[in-house]
């Protein structure tokens, strides 16, 4: 597997401000945000695109939307709304490939 920035994260052999870890999933503050609330919620396992995914990947999967609600209530995002989107590829707006889903909330979106 070439470098990743994201599995380097998760292993804790480069920095990220985490925003929450459990055994499957890893959320991060987005070092770029687009909205007052920006994090990336991934697998701790590498896998390229949502593509990619197998059977065995439904556990962090359906993980996603809790975690989302969770740090939506934390950040006091929830009642207002938010986003939750992961982009595909390329042409899909994908720059890391290791999935990861975006949070963004903390002002109306579009």
């Amino acid at each position: 597997m070439a470098e990743c920035i994201f599995c380097d994260i998760v292993a804790d052999l480069k920095p990220g401000v985490k925003a929450y870890e459990d055994d499957v999933l890893l959320a991060i503050e987005d070092i770029h945000p687009r909205t007052p609330v920006h994090l990336l919620i991934m697998p701790k396992r590498h896998v390229p695109t949502l593509l990619d995914i197998e059977p065995d990947d439904t556990v962090w999967l359906t993980a996603v939307p809790f975690v989302a609600n969770r740090l939506a209530r934390e950040r006091g995002i929830a009642n207002s709304g938010y986003r939750l989107v992961v982009n595909v590829n390329h042409g899909g707006g994908q720059v890391i490939f290791h999935v990861h889903f975006h949070l963004m909330g903390g002002r109306h979106l579009r």
